[in-house]
């Protein structure tokens, strides 16, 4: 007899619970490779944290098996070049550390340009993480955008 474990909620968990916004609470850390059978790597997506020359700090969202393309992300947000955050800088930054950045957290503080590649919209469904280690939510990907005021673009190498 197995009971399914209930997950403690995570901010984020809450702030989409709160706007009605369903999703999928997972116990999964994307960083260790510990995936579940019906989740494969590139349905994963990271939380990257970029400083455009213009704009500032700037979100970028790529499947975990990709590459930013810096230059594609620099173009598409209106600056010469972008550059990463320095992980020492990134909780100051986005009030995540490395491997915790999300989306949703980000938005709720802050009105960074947010990316998302666009591999994400094909998939339908994407997988980021919810502000803790060994935590993520599964999403619609549009609706994710539109929450978030995110936009579709070709981000990855």
């Amino acid at each position: 007899m197995s009971k399914k474990h209930k997950l403690k909620k995570t901010l984020v968990d809450q702030i989409l619970d709160k706007a009605k916004i369903e999703h999928d609470s997972l116990a999964i850390n994307a960083l260790e490779g510990d995936l579940p059978e019906d989740i494969q790597e590139e349905d994963i997506f990271k939380t990257l944290a970029l400083k455009g020359d213009k704009t500032g700090p700037i979100i970028g969202i790529i499947p975990i098996t990709e590459h930013l393309s810096e230059k594609k992300l620099a173009k598409i947000s209106g600056n010469k070049k972008v550059s990463m955050i320095p992980q020492k800088e990134l909780q100051k930054t986005t009030g995540y550390i490395h491997g915790a950045n999300n989306p949703v957290g980000i938005r709720q503080k802050h009105s960074f340009p947010i990316y998302i590649d666009s591999t994400a919209l094909e998939k339908g469904k994407m997988i980021v993480s919810a502000g803790e280690i060994g935590r993520s939510i599964r999403i619609d990907s549009q609706v994710l955008a539109d929450f978030v005021h995110a936009q579709f673009a070709d981000i990855k190498e």
